[in-house]
């Protein structure tokens, strides 16, 4: 039952790179329609093209493929791409990372990428059943200084973004240098979120709760190497979305197997299961539910678990999320006794 429980449960993601939906069709369909020549020669070249060493190899490809992101139809097509499969996977709500900067360096205007991605949103109830947030995402790499460019660009579409987040390469560019910038963002008004102990020690998550404010921490794996973290995790029930199919894609563990998830679980974290870069990493967000539930011999009440902590974690109102839980809680007593 597991299994197939794994698609049917209501559930919410909380990471999701919208440029790391782009399924190669698409990239090709999107290429042709802006006069843009790919260096692969058919979509079977381009998919065969997604091995990975490392989160740097990743990203290579990654913002190669999006160079052909142009218009704003094309971001609401990626976005309402997205959508259909996830809810086809059980997913009901979704905060959705985008990440500005890799638009806009190429030319493509700021408002170009989020009036895109709002007419997905605004139409993501009524077309697919599914509730969006916007989490506007800066480029760790790119260095602070781009990110407060960038946060002066977005505080205009203030009412259509609910966080801002940290992504891109970890290692080497620890949380501190931003704190200026997501200081500047929370008194904006916006929540704050960030990539770290992916790659990153668990130091960057201290500093990302500690310098940053971050309400929720996006993977965390390596949270687990130091014990006062784990207790300081727990006790403040601050979120972890943990993206496993990405972790063993990128080599963060070697197999599912060996994922810590389920001992994440044991010590009372609030941990999340979430697809991070679905087209790239083998599987969208009820793929990594049933890989996981077969990998890690997860119960059925383990993912019930996990359903409902993908609410609780959520930027959700209180009436929203109790909405959602409930709903989890009745395809939960629907499971038949075994």
């Amino acid at each position: 039952m597991t299994g197939s429980l794994a698609f049917r449960l209501p559930k919410a993601e909380l990471h999701l790179h919208i440029e790391g939906t782009f399924e190669p069709d698409l990239i090709f369909e999107l290429a042709e329609r802006n006069g843009i020549a790919l260096p692969y020669a058919s979509v079977e070249a381009l998919r065969a093209a997604y091995e990975f060493t490392d989160l740097g190899s990743f990203l290579k490809l990654y913002y190669a493929a999006m160079n052909v992101l142009r218009t704003e139809a094309d971001f609401t097509e990626l976005a309402n791409e997205y959508l259909a499969v996830a809810h086809s996977q059980g997913l009901v709500h979704a905060e959705i990372f985008f990440d500005p900067q890799a638009h806009t360096s190429r030319g493509v205007p700021f408002r170009t990428v989020i009036d895109g991605l709002w007419s997905a949103v605004q139409n993501s109830a009524s077309h697919y059943g599914v509730t969006t947030k916007l989490i506007m995402c800066f480029l760790r790499d790119a260095g602070p200084r781009a990110a407060l460019a960038t946060l002066e660009e977005a505080l205009p579409f203030g009412d259509r973004i609910v966080a801002v987040g940290l992504d891109s390469a970890e290692v080497g560019y620890p949380p501190d240098a931003f704190a200026d910038v997501f200081a500047r963002a929370r008194a904006a008004g916006w929540r704050a979120v960030a990539h770290a102990g992916e790659e990153g020690p668990p130091a960057y998550v201290w500093a990302a709760l500690d310098r940053l404010g971050v309400s929720r921490i996006d993977h965390g794996v390596r949270s687990l190497e130091d014990p006062l973290l784990v207790d300081r995790l727990r006790a403040e029930r601050i979120p972890l979305t943990v993206c496993p199919l990405s972790n063993v894609k990128l080599r963060v563990v070697d197999s599912l197997a060996a994922h810590p998830l389920k001992r994440m679980l044991d010590a009372g974290l609030l941990v999340t299961v979430n697809s991070d870069d679905p087209a790239y990493f083998g599987g969208y967000v009820g793929e990594n539910f049933a890989a996981v539930a077969d990998a890690l011999d997860l119960s059925d009440a383990d993912l019930v678990r996990l359903a409902r902590n993908s609410f609780e974690a959520s930027f959700l109102s209180a009436g929203e999320r109790a909405a959602y839980l409930a709903r989890v809680d009745a395809a939960a007593a629907a499971v038949p006794e075994r």
